[in-house]
């Protein structure tokens, strides 16, 4: 799943909020070598955190559907993830920087949820939404000033993106639909008296729909037989 949000995230920045500038994106630790091996403007995101979303588990299956509509296999309820970026601009120049962090703030703020033309194996699969959220303020045990001291470098301007996505657990796959049914009557000897198979939805093999009486047919006349009778004008013997 990390690495289906990765590449969500990648397509959003590079495509869509980059597109055209030539700027690379990077996902590795924006350590001190990293940044001394940069030779290009860089966005850089990097993963630092991840926690589970106990808050947005329930209870269920989730349908898993093919191109037809028709449901394939059935997912276990997921469980969800918080994952934390770091989202930073390299440069050689820090207004440079500034500008690159801005046009990533104005197009990441219009998405709640990841795009779900963004999303790839597992995640599209599920069907379910992956809510973002950017520059929200860090939850608790998430001070960034941490996480800079961690990667031994120097304090940036950076955002932090949030991005909750599913993890797809037990999978079953779905048994075929049913396209034909075989009815058998037997007497009490257990002789067959009669076999018949319908096919298709709610028709039988003889052309009549599902239901229908066949002519010949031995019947018990009901009650609305015998109002029909009554209200028949008597016929000359």
């Amino acid at each position: 799943m990390i690495h289906e949000v990765d590449e969500g995230l990648r397509g959003l920045v590079a495509e869509e909020a980059l597109a055209g500038t030539g700027v690379d994106v990077s996902f590795e630790a924006p350590t001190r070598d990293w940044a001394a091996r940069r030779n290009a403007p860089t966005v850089n995101l990097f993963l630092y955190d991840i926690r589970e979303d106990r808050s947005r588990h329930f209870q269920g299956r989730i349908a898993e559907l093919d191109a037809a509509g028709r449901t394939v296999a059935w997912h276990d309820a997921p469980h969800f993830f918080a994952l934390s970026y770091l989202v930073t601009a390299w440069t050689n120049r820090p207004t440079d920087e500034h500008r690159l962090l801005s046009a990533l703030l104005a197009e990441l703020v219009r998405y709640d949820e990841l795009p779900t033309e963004r999303m790839t194996g597992s995640l599209a699969a599920l069907r379910l939404a992956v809510p973002m959220a950017v520059a929200a303020p860090p939850g608790e045990g998430r001070a960034l000033a941490d996480v800079w001291t961690a990667l031994g470098g120097e304090l940036k301007p950076s955002l932090d993106l949030v991005v909750v996505a599913p993890v797809a657990t037990r999978r079953t796959v779905a048994a075929p639909p049913v396209l034909e049914r075989t009815v058998r009557v037997s007497d009490t000897a257990g002789v067959l008296a009669s076999h018949r198979t319908r096919t298709g939805r709610g028709n039988r093999r003889d052309g009549a729909p599902d239901g229908a009486a066949r002519a010949g047919s031995d019947r018990r006349p009901g009650p609305d037989d015998r109002e029909r009778r009554s209200a028949t004008p008597d016929q000359p013997r």
